[in-house]
């Protein structure tokens, strides 16, 4: 039985905002602005935002040249803003860097499109829509406009971690299921751990729901967790990776099986751990 594509309701609250320790009602655009400078985080959640408010603070970040980057409730009026950061864009960076090594070794990069940080989302104008840290898809199914990418990756801090997995959920509901994998990569200074998550939907089990109902019902999850965890008393400082290579499944990424000499695309012991370093060398 095939698994059904009905989406997801886009209505779901990103209840984490409430845990969020960096979350403030919105009062106006000039005081969001002064407030992104002072919160030491990489994400500022913003509530009472309204369709008008959002179109006002993308004016203004447009006119100010800010790199910021949006994911937008409208349903709710949240708002959640990420502070690009310096470890912050490595967390990302970083590892879609490796994944477009490994397309450019298999002869594939232009068979990939980059979509970035290009805002996606539904019912314009005033509708939700978010932004990606690094995303992108197959060309040419996903070489368009309005294109979803098939691979999302979102990176933040230890303490956004729920922040992220609201936006994972947003991503594969929004997209109506053509969002496949989102990667979600979080800095922990304090445990000198980073965490990877992989995510992709899998049909989900409702209990007294028939083989067939429950069988077209799609819900993201967690696919690998992997740590990586700095040891500094060692010479030179060395990376510890926790529960294997991270691994994305070559026909989730472009959509078609691989054919010969394609394969699932690997980022090895070795490849996260200098993954980790890069990212390491962000921190003052």
């Amino acid at each position: 039985m095939a698994t059904s594509t009905s989406p997801l309701s886009t209505s779901t609250p990103p209840t984490s905002v409430a845990s969020h320790h960096d979350v403030a009602q919105f009062t106006g655009v000039k005081e969001l602005y002064k407030l992104i400078k002072q919160i030491p985080g990489d994400m500022l959640s913003l509530t009472d935002v309204s369709p008008p408010d959002f179109t006002a603070i993308k004016r203004e970040r447009e006119a100010r040249g800010r790199k910021i980057r949006f994911h937008y409730y409208a349903d709710w009026k949240i708002l959640i803003v990420t502070i690009p950061t310096s470890i912050h864009e490595h967390l990302h960076l970083e590892l879609y860097d490796q994944y477009m090594e490994q397309l450019a070794q298999r002869g594939l990069r232009r068979s990939w499109t980059s979509i970035g940080a290009t805002a996606l989302g539904v019912g314009y104008p005033g509708g939700s829509e978010g932004e990606a840290d690094s995303s992108g898809g197959p060309n040419p199914p996903r070489n368009g406009p309005e294109a979803w990418p098939t691979l999302v990756i979102e990176a933040g801090y230890s303490q956004s971690r729920n922040l992220l997995r609201a936006k994972m959920r947003w991503w594969f509901s929004t997209s109506n299921h053509d969002v496949k994998i989102v990667i979600l990569a979080t800095f922990d200074r304090n445990q000198r751990e980073i965490l990877l998550e992989k995510w992709h939907e899998e049909a989900a089990s409702r209990p007294g729901a028939t083989t067939t109902r429950s069988a077209g019902i799609l819900q993201p999850g967690s696919q690998q967790i992997i740590a990586i965890t700095q040891d500094p008393n060692t010479n030179p400082v060395s990376y510890n990776v926790a529960r294997g290579a991270l691994v994305l499944e070559f026909r989730l990424l472009f959509l078609r099986d691989p054919g010969p000499g394609e394969g699932d695309f690997v980022f090895n012991i070795p490849d996260l751990q200098f993954y980790a370093e890069r990212v390491w060398s962000q921190v003052r």
